[in-house]
């Protein structure tokens, strides 16, 4: 059975208790990597992966996905700031749905709105050099976007 693709308050439900997540930064040449921790509470990179096709780059997740004991996905869907979806979000939501047939696992969507941009500002401030910048910027994204999605969950977990 294809995995279920929902937004992340939906998806929720759909996460067992405990278990990493996997958060994706989904770019046009290569894909950034996060894992958390089993108790979900601190997400961390684990590499950007050069994107070659979606056979090549699904089969690279699911292989991060079971080296990790991965209990699902949480994809940065990049919403434009009117609200409104463009290309970029239709292509994340097509690799979703391509990523769905290939696996079981929940698949999670976090609007990853300014991601990017907070990002290179944090690695600006820590004085990294623009070629640093570059090979990290989408692993520091991907793990910008699990940890709002981890703190959102958190929320979710105490909230009455």
């Amino acid at each position: 059975m294809p995995a279920r693709v929902l937004p992340l308050i939906e998806a929720a439900p759909h996460f067992p208790v405990r278990g990493a997540l996997l958060g994706l930064d989904l770019g046009t040449k290569t894909i950034g990597v996060a894992t958390s921790d089993p108790d979900r509470r601190l997400a961390t990179g684990v590499e950007t992966i050069a994107r070659k096709n979606f056979t090549a780059d699904g089969a690279r997740l699911l292989v991060i996905a079971r080296e990790r004991n991965a209990a699902g996905f949480v994809l940065g869907l990049p919403i434009n700031m009117d609200g409104s979806e463009g290309p970029r979000a239709q292509s994340t939501r097509a690799f979703a749905r391509n990523l769905a047939g290939l696996t079981e696992l929940p698949i999670a969507f976090w609007d990853e709105r300014l991601s990017t941009a907070a990002v290179e500002r944090e690695l600006i401030a820590a004085d990294a050099r623009r070629d640093r910048r570059k090979a990290v910027i989408d692993e520091h994204a991907a793990i910008f976007i699990l940890q709002g999605a981890l703190d959102r969950l958190e929320w979710l977990r105490a909230a009455p």
